[in-house]
């Protein structure tokens, strides 16, 4: 089968990489030509292991145009859906696409969409889609990717949702999806947006309640860590659950289906998506005042095993403590500094030693397993005061304290 895939950020590639290696041709396609210019050069839009490597795939191959997708049987829609500052879906883009491949695509062609979708509109852009060519078809199938093995979790999803409208466009999404060996699960196109809307709001409820419980830890004497130990022991929560303080979501991803749930009526989940929000504020009054404080910073991404700093609350941290007086001197790894937003600077250094130096407390942001190799005692001696402040609680106390450090964390 020849697959399009339009739209070719962290998504589009994973697939793009994906399919290839399921043995179809494979023709990718987005309307940034600045985007398609660098894939051609073999530099992917965002770092994720073995993305490069996958894109290398000799069945793969990037459009002129559009008009190049006018060969597929089939095409992925997988633009990331955009959001503006408050989180709230953009979906004319999705809209945009329809108008392009309705005409194009032949005869009973399928698109399958894997952007983020509100509930309901995917039913709309079957028929905007049909408008074009009544024998066209949409089925949506919602990605659960994490960055950082989003190649993985494409090729061994566990479980594939497949929304679509009729039975026969279903048995055609089976037999397209048989190869990945996973539970296919067929559904209404509403069924398959609500679950996707219902997963990342599950996430995103985890992760802030354990935020409040964090909080309330540290006004008891009770440690987090101990209490999340005994939660995750028992057989109705599980080991996996999403139950680690930190600087909560960003990415914009959970926070988009809270806000679409939050439109359909449900105040719940617009007060997670508040308290969320507010969360960074928490970590920067546990610093106390800043003005002229001389502060280390240890990973901007909103997690490790990506570049992206699009949505990043350590990112939104680091720009508060710069606005309440701090100097802010931060390192990360593969940080994609191209991202930030306009008017926003950072002081962005090449290693964590130079973030250290002269620092009165150096902020650990982003888990990035190298940050747990690090010699402490080396950092700890540079310091003007050494006051390490893990907002992961990624780190062994005992240890870092052993360094010379004074260690913080939350919800202890």
């Amino acid at each position: 089968m020849t697959i399009g895939v339009s739209g070719l950020w962290h998504l589009g590639c994973v697939l793009c990489a994906s399919w290839a290696q399921l043995d179809h041709r494979v023709i990718g396609f987005d309307l940034d030509e600045g985007l398609l210019g660098n894939l051609r050069q073999g530099k992917p839009p965002i770092y994720e292991p073995g993305l490069q490597e996958g894109l290398e795939h000799p069945k793969v191959s990037w459009a002129g145009s559009i008009q190049d997708l006018a060969q597929c049987d089939l095409v992925f829609v997988a633009i990331d859906t955009p959001v503006d500052d408050e989180d709230r879906s953009l979906t004319a883009c999705l809209e945009e696409q329809m108008a392009l491949l309705g005409p194009l695509l032949p005869d009973g062609a399928l698109v399958v969409v894997s952007s983020q979708s509100p509930v309901g509109f995917c039913r709309r852009l079957r028929g905007l889609l049909q408008d074009h060519n009544a024998t066209l078809e949409l089925a949506y199938s919602p990605e659960n990717l994490r960055l950082g093995e989003a190649l993985r979790c494409y090729r061994e999803p566990g479980t594939v949702v497949i929304g679509t409208a009729t039975a026969e466009v279903a048995e055609r999404c089976r037999e397209l999806f048989a190869p990945m060996q996973a539970q296919l699960l067929c559904m209404s196109l509403e069924s398959a947006e609500m679950a996707k809307h219902g997963i990342n709001t599950f996430l995103a409820m985890s992760i802030v309640y354990t935020n409040e419980l964090a909080n309330l830890c540290e006004q008891s004497g009770a440690d987090v860590s101990q209490v999340v130990q005994v939660m995750k022991s028992d057989p109705r929560i599980g080991a996996r659950a999403y139950l680690e303080p930190g600087v909560g979501f960003s990415g914009g991803t959970l926070g988009r289906d809270l806000r679409v749930l939050g439109a359909q009526g449900g105040e719940f989940f617009e007060e997670l998506w508040r308290r969320n929000a507010d969360r960074k504020n928490h970590i920067v009054r546990r610093l106390g005042s800043l003005a002229g404080k001389r502060i280390g910073v240890l990973g901007l991404t909103y997690k490790p095993g990506t570049s992206t700093l699009r949505r990043s609350l350590p990112l939104a941290v680091v720009c508060d403590l710069q606005a309440a007086g701090a100097v802010v001197r931060a390192y990360d790894p593969k940080a994609d500094f191209s991202e930030l937003p306009p008017g926003v600077e950072v002081d962005r250094v090449e290693s964590p030693q130079e973030a250290a130096r002269e620092a009165e407390i150096l902020l650990l942001l982003t888990a990035w397993p190298e940050f747990l190799q690090l010699d402490w005692a080396e950092l700890a001696a540079t310091m003007k005061e050494a006051i390490l402040f893990d907002c992961k609680n990624c780190l062994r106390p005992s240890e870092v304290e052993r360094a010379g450090f004074t260690y913080w964390s939350l919800g202890r």
